[in-house]
């Protein structure tokens, strides 16, 4: 890959100043993060240039685009390469979702999943692309790390990241994945949403009785942060929590990876950070959060408004899911929100559902949201393993057009408000037959 990223660096030095640049980036955490690294390293090398962030890329966007300049799309592409190859543009692809079909020769893409390499999120690439552009921006890899573990891939972490975890001075430590890990545990915990602890979450009260019962005491009124825990106090609140949650929380996914890095001069919990960047971007901010990753410290105040109000939209989602009626099958569950929960967030309230106790290893959640004209798909698994979701999706996009992108996990889909019923329809006869073939 890193011969690759030499050639990219090659061919977009020699792009003259009179051509235009237009850089185009995904609206979640790894795809801000990998704009504001791919900026930063464009200002540097006084290269004119214009952002944007975005949903999505499908049929009709790309159609729209000028032919004249150059295309550089971070976090997204990957899926819609044969409509990518009919335009004029030289495109380059930084990114690294699955591959759906060959690379038109107008493309010039880097993606792990060309080499065999290190799985790493496309701010990663964006990152690995900016240091072997100039040292000058090791600085960068702080946003490197907050996409890796937006994207979820700090579960498996191999030399490109540990390296680039080394070059952002990042301290980690194994703890709970609470997070603010920085913040005081009794405030910490009153909010937890992910994991929900039982009389804990949403009770002062009940926080103060946990942390009484794993023996953490608190200084003149001031508990801990986690990440200043000793092992011993670690260990007592993990089985406090697991005691409270009856069974229903995985000790796997409770203990875990704390990455805290200086951002701005000031020591933050990357997964914080995270949410707050991929908060931004749901709300229909991105600009917000990018412009916190590039520099403007002001704009944290502004962001931390738009993340209340968007755990305030995720509650309403969560809400309206327990209550809604659901397409249910054998290891599939699918829920259509029409209008009710955002397309922003239908692929976070997935997420969340997805890690819920109420459905078993293996089980695919569906969950789809109006856009407009169109109509946003979310499909997970629940637990680690199971189908792939991604070919589920590509499979019953088919009769009804669409644009499918994602991984065996995580996956999404843009279709026509119009082929609802019949994308329905072709999904429960795929889950279904499927089902029986297990």
């Amino acid at each position: 890959m890193l011969n690759k990223i030499k050639t990219a660096i090659e061919k977009i030095r020699a792009i003259p100043l009179s051509k235009e640049i237009r850089v185009i980036s995904h609206f979640d955490t790894d795809g801000i993060s990998s704009a504001a690294i791919f900026a930063k390293a464009l200002q540097r090398e006084r290269k004119n240039f214009s952002l944007q962030i975005v949903k999505g890329v499908d049929e009709e966007f790309i159609s729209n685009l000028n032919d004249d300049g150059v295309l550089i799309f971070l976090d997204l592409g990957s899926g819609t390469l044969n409509k990518l190859g009919e335009k004029k543009s030289d495109i380059f692809i930084f990114d690294h979702h699955e591959i759906v079909s060959e690379i038109p020769s107008n493309v010039f893409m880097i993606n792990p999943h060309l080499d065999g390499g290190d799985i790493i999120s496309s701010a990663g690439i964006c990152y690995l692309f900016a240091k072997e552009l100039s040292s000058e921006n090791r600085d960068l890899a702080n946003l490197a790390v907050v996409g890796m573990v937006g994207d979820v891939l700090d579960q498996s972490i191999g030399k490109t990241y540990d390296e680039i975890i080394k070059d952002s001075g990042t301290v980690v430590k194994k703890g709970l994945l609470i997070y603010p890990a920085t913040r005081p545990l009794n405030r910490v915990l009153e909010y937890s949403s992910n994991p929900f602890i039982p009389n804990v979450s949403g009770s002062y009260k009940g926080v103060i009785e946990l942390l009484r019962e794993a023996n953490i005491m608190n200084n003149n009124g001031i508990y801990k942060s986690i990440y200043e825990l000793t092992d011993e106090e670690m260990s007592s609140l993990t089985t406090a929590i697991i005691l409270r949650g009856m069974g229903k929380i995985d000790p796997a996914v409770l203990i875990g990876n704390l990455y805290l890095i200086k951002f701005h001069n000031k020591q933050e919990d990357a997964r914080e950070l995270s949410a707050l960047i991929n908060s931004c971007g749901r709300m229909d901010r991105p600009d917000v959060s990018l412009g916190f990753c590039l520099g403007n410290k002001k704009l944290k105040a502004e962001a931390e408004k738009i993340y209340i109000e968007y755990k305030q939209h995720i509650i309403a989602a969560l809400k309206y899911v327990q209550e809604a009626e659901k397409i249910s099958g054998q290891k599939y569950t699918i829920i259509n929100a029409k209008d009710r929960i955002k397309d922003t967030i239908i692929g976070t309230t997935a997420s969340i559902i997805s890690r819920s106790p109420l459905y078993e290893e293996g089980t695919i959640i569906v969950a789809l949201a109006y856009n407009k004209e169109k109509i946003k798909v979310s499909a997970r698994i629940a637990g680690r393993n199971g189908r792939n979701v991604r070919e589920v999706l590509a499979r019953a996009v088919v009769p009804v057009g669409g644009e499918v992108g994602g991984h065996q996990n995580a996956a999404g889909c843009l279709i026509d408000k119009s082929k609802e019923l019949e994308f329905i329809e072709e999904l429960k006869k795929i889950l279904d037959v499927e089902t029986v073939k297990v």
